[in-house]
Parts: C-alpha cells; structure tokens; sequence
C-alpha cells in the first residue's frame, strides 16, 4: 500500500444496526471505490457466544485489546477498514454496567487511529439480541455517553440516520471525502462528492463536533 489504511469506526447504542451498516458499508465503498476493503466484526459479540455470559469487569480490558488488534491486522492488508465498535463502546459500558471509568483514557488512545466515527442514530427499533442486548432504557444513556467522549476529546465524527438503504448512504456520504486523495479504480465516489458538494448549504451535515441531538433532528426534519 502506498499510504496507512483509512479507519472507519462505527459506534452507537444498542439495536441501532452497527453490524448491519459495517458490513455493508465496506461492500459499497469497495464498489464506489475499487479500494481494498475489509470489515472488522464485533469482538464482544464472539466472545459473548464463546463464553455464553457477558464478561466481568477485569476482562473489559482484554475484549478492547483484542479488537484494536483485529483491527491492526485488517490495516496492514487493506486500503479501507470499518470497525464495527472499537474500544471507545467498552470504555463506555465500563460506565455503565461497572461504574469504571479506568478504561477512558487507553479508550481513546486506541481510538484516535480512526479517520471518522460514525456515531448511529436512536431512530431503529429496539430489538433483543440475547446476551448483548440490555434493553432500551439504556440507549439513551449510552448515546449520551458516546457524544460527551467524542466531543470532549475532539475526535472527528458525523452523526448517521435514516432506515434502510438510506441509512447506508448517510454514511457513504459522511466517508467520501476521506477517499477524495485516495487512488481509485472508479469514479462513483468522486461523482458521489461532486452531487453533494452541489447539495443547498441547508441540506449538508456541517457540525462535525455538534453534541446535541436535536441537531441532528432538525437536520433530518429539512431533509424530510
């Protein structure tokens, strides 16, 4: 490769389709792009199935290592990696679920090799997925928590929303840019950044630090 791989890192709440949007993100930018494009799975989620439990709160530490791990592996053979999770969803359901906030800042170091975060929306249904899943009172909380870290630690992020194919596009849109010096074999994501960039100012997604979600619901409101 001729330059370090681009990291996508998807995060957010539970039930707000990270899995969904990792893989399927990675299919599309492959497509648009002609890049080398690999997703990273869930570490938790084999680890849960593993072990048939949740992990206890001395073993937080090990499931983040393991993921960035994955992740390094994925970066040294591709052009492209989106992460589904990385170790900032730990650190913050260290909080959560074990009042631990020791985990913050190794969190964040392992974070920061991330070119964009893409922070989900609560906008899914909620639905159980056995042992990973701790009901919705929860997504609030974690949503909170997720944009207190990545504002407070000035870690570049955009927000995405929508259902169906509209959710992906939301992020293919959020990812472009970062492709924009990247060689490419297609031209479906410069003509991708050329009709965006001919987008009304009212229309594009400009607040990459904003924390507040009522941003993002009048955003989605002058869409609709």
């Amino acid at each position: 490769m001729s330059c370090l791989a681009l990291r996508i890192a998807i995060v957010g709440a539970e039930s707000t389709g990270k899995t969904e949007l990792a893989a399927a993100l990675a299919e599309r930018l492959a497509q648009l792009s002609g890049l080398r494009v690999a997703w990273v799975p869930e570490v938790l989620r084999a680890w849960c199935d593993l072990h048939g439990r949740t992990p206890a709160q001395q073993e937080q530490a090990g499931i983040m290592a393991t993921q960035h791990q994955q992740i390094d592996a994925a970066a040294a053979a591709h052009d492209v990696v989106v992460c589904d999770t990385t170790a900032l969803m730990t650190a913050v359901y260290s909080h959560i679920v074990f009042g631990d906030p020791s985990l913050d800042t190794a969190a964040v170091a392992l974070h920061r090799s991330m070119s964009l975060t893409l922070l989900t929306a609560l906008d899914l249904p909620w639905v159980a997925d056995g042992l990973q899943r701790d009901g919705p009172q929860v997504r609030e909380t974690v949503d909170t928590l997720l944009r207190a870290m990545l504002t407070q630690h000035r870690l570049p992020w955009s927000g995405v929303a929508g259902t169906g194919g509209a959710r992906l596009e939301s992020a293919v849109d959020a990812a472009a840019p970062l492709l924009r010096q990247r060689p490419s074999s297609t031209g479906g994501l410069f003509t991708r950044l050329a009709n965006r960039n001919a987008e009304p100012e009212a229309l594009q997604w400009s607040c990459e630090f904003c924390d507040d979600p009522g941003c993002e619901r009048r955003l989605l409101q002058l869409r609709g």
